[in-house]
């Protein structure tokens, strides 16, 4: 009905106080009329007050009106509502108008209200955001400055019950950190030196030193918020196709009632009846305009759209766009990345081996940190991690080349090394490392043709896996693991998870034709991912859904949907989520069509319906459609995690 229809770049967040104000001085101008009509009253005194009561109900419908048929030449919903107030006085009956306005800007209102509590729900995270940090000097002094000052490389001290100004890494101290606005997990966080901190979450009961790694405007909590505003920008496939037919139909309601009035007029009916208005040409015509006005329809899509992007949002499920709240809603089938999507993703080295024994050691491993401290392989920190407590060192690595899913070269001291798979290495086999039984194994190997590193790495399983791909089959979803680990490990971690069927040792090009051939069998596919290998197979499904807090910026950017914690049993959550805002559109249409079709069925089969009572039950229709969508800002996942 307002702008919310046509979004323009003027509205403010606010804009219903004002609208509300308009339509309460339109009630009580209207009934200030109405009294005087009562009473007998000067009909000069009852015109201006009926007179001024429509201004200000129609205040808001002018104004949008007149832009869209100024700057876009369309004729939309506020100029039928103008037409048929207008039609109300000349046929004799300006309280009816009155009326009419009265109804149409108190919806309008209602409606600027939920978006408004839409994007409420948005910048409530922002308003977290701390303003001022204690930054560290390099004397070790502590000073007051502006969040926006702070760059990488700074040192920042907070103190308990403080809101951490930026991302960093904690370098000194331990805390716990209430990460619930972006996460939605209630449950503090622990904190030691090493792990990661985010900007807007609260600090618990311990003073931290902390590093910034990352600016105001690339902290997680502005990319959560720029995500989230564009994603209510983004419309859904539904709502473009009202769009796309919402001018169309507008011009069919106007010409439909001037058709009405041709064949009532052409039947003997009055133009005007001074006597009984209801059953004038005119009349019964506006009534047809008023009901079969689309206001309902066109809000039927996005007060249930937005209202989930925003309930999404405060569970920690990021939906990039209307488009994958509706299309979640129809997945049959999900394939997951293995390591840190099924499981916890910080694998530790078992066992590091270099063959043949003779060789230099620590020149091996020195070789093997350097090539994998320039990559953001799942298992790269665990790796180095481990070579430095062997005192391995970092290297210069020149002509540094990677190929993705099987490893990364460069050469070291003149000589060539490889690291990544046994196949991509040309390492020989040699017999797996002793490890304990149901692990799940992982090896990373080095070569420069001579000397052979294998690192043996184990990784555990999420315990929230199992449980969130039962719930899946339960919903009758499909699981598929597609993962680049060999497949003793593969094998192990799907029997642990319970997924119905898997891909083991998969390049991305083979994750992505995986998925292709799933596409191709008729199901519609989301993908589960975090690392840079996973982007082309989250860029093949249908959704593509990426993990949050870890994941690396090519998934994120490939991703419909996000999970900004990192909790797999998130997925069903949005899943249900996003089933209810479809259930939500489909009985907003139904709702709106209904009401508008039955309405306008009864206006020119039946005797004659007063306008007040089409104004009611299109208004009505507005006002239902509207709440139905904002009732999904009190979602609650079904199940507790």
């Amino acid at each position: 009905m307002s702008s919310t229809h046509h979004p323009h770049e003027h509205e403010e967040p606010g804009e219903w106080r004002m609208l509300a104000a308009l339509a309460l001085a339109c009630a009580l101008l209207g009934l200030g009329a109405l009294a005087v009509d009562l009473a007998a009253g000067p009909a000069s005194l009852r015109g201006t007050l009926a007179g001024l009561a429509c201004v200000a109900g129609a205040w808001e419908a002018a104004a949008e009106g007149w832009h869209a048929l100024r700057w876009h030449r369309r004729i939309d919903v506020h100029l039928l509502m103008l037409l048929a107030a207008a039609g109300a006085w000349v046929v004799g009956q300006p309280l009816e108008g009155v009326l009419l306005l009265f109804l149409f800007s108190t919806a309008g209102a209602l409606e600027h209200y939920a978006m408004d509590r839409t994007r409420g729900a948005i910048d409530a995270l922002l308003d977290r955001s701390p303003k001022q940090a204690r930054r560290i000097g390099p004397d070790g002094t502590e000073r007051e400055v502006a969040v926006a000052l702070l760059a990488p490389g700074d040192r920042i001290a907070i103190l308990p019950g403080e809101l951490v100004p930026a991302d960093g890494e904690v370098l000194e101290g331990e805390s716990a950190v209430d990460e619930s606005n972006l996460t939605g997990e209630a449950k503090p966080v622990s904190k030691r030196p090493g792990e990661a901190v985010a900007g807007g979450t609260l600090n618990d009961w311990g003073r931290l030193v902390v590093q910034v790694t990352r600016a105001e405007a690339d902290s997680a909590l502005h990319r959560i918020v720029k995500l989230i505003r564009e994603a209510q920008e983004s419309k859904a496939p539904a709502q473009r196709a009202i769009d796309r037919w919402g001018d169309a139909y507008a011009i069919f309601t106007l010409s439909a009632s001037v058709l009405f009035l041709g064949v009532l007029l052409l039947t003997g009916h009055p133009f005007r009846d001074g006597i009984t208005p209801a059953n004038s040409a005119l009349y019964r015509a506006m009534t047809l305009l008023v009901v079969l006005s689309p206001c309902a329809l066109v809000l039927s899509v996005p007060s249930a759209v937005l209202a989930a992007i925003a309930a999404g949002a405060r569970h920690g499920i990021l939906f990039r766009g209307g488009a994958a709240v509706e299309r979640l809603a129809d997945v049959d089938c999900v394939c997951f990345d293995k390591t840190g999507t099924l499981t916890a993703g910080t694998p530790v080295v078992a066992a590091l081996e270099v063959l043949p024994a003779d060789a230099d050691r620590r020149r091996a491993l020195s070789a093997l940190l350097s090539l994998e401290a320039g990559t953001t392989h799942p298992f790269a920190a665990g790796v180095v991690a481990a070579c430095r407590r062997e005192g391995a060192g970092q290297l210069e690595v020149v002509g540094l080349s990677n190929s993705p899913g099987q490893g990364v070269a460069g050469s070291i001291n003149g000589t060539r090394w490889s690291v990544g798979t046994r196949e991509f290495t040309g390492a020989r086999e040699i017999a797996g490392a002793l490890v304990p039984a149901g692990t799940i194994v992982s090896e990373v190997w080095a070569s420069d043709g001579t000397v052979t590193v294998r690192a043996t790495l184990v990784d555990e399983i999420r315990a929230a896996s199992a449980p969130t791909l039962a719930a899946l089959h339960a919903r009758h979803i499909r699981t598929v693991m597609l993962t680049g680990d060999r497949e003793e490990a593969a094998a192990v971690a799907a029997r642990q998870v319970g997924v119905q069927s898997y891909g083991a040792a998969l390049t991305p090009d083979a994750k992505m034709a995986a998925i292709r051939r799933l596409s191709a069998e008729g199901r519609i596919v989301a993908m589960v991912g975090d690392g840079v290998n996973d982007a082309p197979g989250l860029a093949a499904a249908d959704v593509a859904i990426g993990m949050g807090g870890r994941g690396s910026d090519a998934a994120l950017e490939s991703s419909d949907v996000v999970l900004t914690d990192d909790r797999i049993e998130r997925l069903v959550d949005a899943i249900e989520l996003s089933r209810a805002a479809r259930r939500a559109i489909r009985v907003n249409v139904l709702i709106s069509v209904g009401a508008a079709l039955g309405m306008a069925a009864y206006v020119i089969l039946g005797p004659g319906v007063p306008l007040s009572v089409g104004v009611g039950v299109h208004e009505g229709s507005t006002v239902i459609v509207c709440l139905n969508g904002l009732r999904l800002l009190a979602h609650r996942p079904s199940r507790e995690s």
